[in-house]
């Protein structure tokens, strides 16, 4: 049976690593990801054309090889043209074995990919040991083909961990291979 790379080298490499830098007593005290949200929001050019909707469903779905959902907006805002109900970004969840083949394309592939590149900001921390990484472009990714993107858009990558604080989560995404920046 297939086991992603990334999954295999969480229970050879990382557990170990963790679990002696962290000095804890039992494996399941070791923080782990438990799951990658990606979300993509499109702003007042997803309310004006929604054709760009459903091509942010259609390049979110290939990033992350999993069906991706519009998200829709939970109340009127009339300086904003906005009403309730409408489709302003889209989103997608992913668990298990497609989660960590996300965070093996992510490091391996795409991260490489991003222009005047120096390193993740550590400021992204949320207190609770989660992580929230901004990423400029989706064509960094190579499942997107340049040439039929509709508008260059960001997205927010949200890795949520079971560590208790931000130290832990650290340490735990620098031993799965996220480029941090050096820190002083």
């Amino acid at each position: 049976m297939y086991t992603p790379r990334y999954k295999e080298k969480y229970q050879n490499e990382v557990l170990p690593a963790l679990k002696e830098q962290f000095g804890f007593k039992s494996v399941m005290r070791v923080p782990r990801i438990t799951k990658i949200c990606l979300n993509q929001g499109l702003g007042k050019f997803g309310i004006a054309d929604k054709k760009l909707i459903d091509a942010g469903v259609q390049e979110m779905t290939l990033i992350a090889g999993q069906k991706a959902v519009p998200t829709k907006s939970k109340k009127d805002i009339s300086n904003f043209k906005l009403r309730k109900g409408m489709p302003i970004g889209v989103r997608v969840t992913l668990h298990g074995d497609r989660m960590y083949e996300f965070l093996d394309r992510l490091v391996t592939v795409s991260i490489p990919r991003i222009r005047d590149f120096r390193g993740i900001s550590d400021k992204g921390f949320d207190g609770r040991g989660n992580y929230t990484l901004g990423i400029p472009e989706q064509i960094i990714f190579p499942e997107i083909d340049i040439d039929k993107v509709l508008k260059i858009n960001g997205m927010d990558i949200t890795f949520v961990t079971t560590a208790q604080n931000d130290k832990e989560c650290l340490a735990l995404l620098k031993e799965f291979g996220l480029p941090f920046k050096n820190q002083k």
